[in-house]
């Protein structure tokens, strides 16, 4: 790991000069910016008892299932049709550190995208001077729930796609895998709930904890449970772990 700090930078400076990470910002922002306006038209034409930040942070799954596998998609495949990631493993740096610093890179880049629209509120509270309209747009708490999940969740979502990049040669076919392996966890358990199926009780209880939405709900309350930081944080590691099985395995 001495060289990890190196690695880090090359992986951030890669990425400031891939299309990729911009086709990725511009694609995210203008999701987040249109709904985070629909979502204030909504609110101003029927009152709620919600707060709109609330509905705003429901759809993190749309960033991550569009921008995670556009920025981690060709971090190792791409290295690996060059052919540099069987020549950057000959020098002396461990493939823990090679993973983990895609890894981080690629994370630290989701979460400044996440990061820039608090300029969203900032220019709703500066367009409409009142103070209701800051008091519910910018509500401390959920805000500072809302993000704390995106940055807890955006652990795992970002460590599928470096998975999913160890697997192939392809970036096109790692977006891909890294887009289905997302949508399944996101989407998977409450398509599942919803079904009205009288699923027994010690089947329903697991796939409840699975259900990233409930986790949501519980950290814009402010309600930060152990469970859900488990269930990201350790998956986390199993994911990075096989994933420098993985790559160990092709070099």
């Amino acid at each position: 790991m001495r060289h990890f700090h190196y690695l880090l930078i090359h992986e951030l400076r890669v990425l400031l000069l891939s299309p990729a990470t911009y086709t990725a910002a511009v694609l995210f922002l203008l999701q987040m910016w249109w709904l985070y306006v629909f979502i204030l038209w909504d609110f101003s034409s029927e009152p709620r008892d919600t707060l709109p930040t609330e509905s705003f942070f429901y759809f993190f799954w749309i960033p991550a299932l569009f921008v995670v596998p556009l920025l981690t998609m060709r971090s190792l495949a791409e290295e690996r049709r060059l052919g540099t990631l069987e020549t950057l493993m000959t020098t002396p740096v461990s493939t823990v550190s090679v993973v983990l610093s895609k890894y981080c890179a690629a994370l630290i880049f989701y979460c400044l995208l996440w990061l820039l629209t608090l300029a969203f509120p900032m220019l709703t509270v500066w367009a409409i001077p009142q103070p209701i309209v800051a008091e519910r747009i910018l509500d401390i708490a959920t805000l500072t729930g809302g993000y704390l999940f995106v940055v807890v969740s955006g652990f795992l979502f970002v460590a599928v796609g470096i998975f999913s990049s160890s697997l192939t040669r392809s970036q096109l076919v790692a977006g891909m895998l890294s887009f289905s392996i997302l949508f399944i966890i996101i989407l998977g358990p409450p398509v599942v709930l919803n079904q009205n199926i009288p699923w027994p009780y010690w089947l329903e209880i697991p796939i409840e904890y699975f259900d990233l939405f409930n986790h949501l709900d519980d950290f814009k309350r402010g309600v930060i449970d152990s469970r859900p930081l488990v269930y990201y944080l350790s998956n986390t590691a199993l994911i990075l772990g096989i994933s420098v099985l993985v790559v160990e395995s092709k070099v």
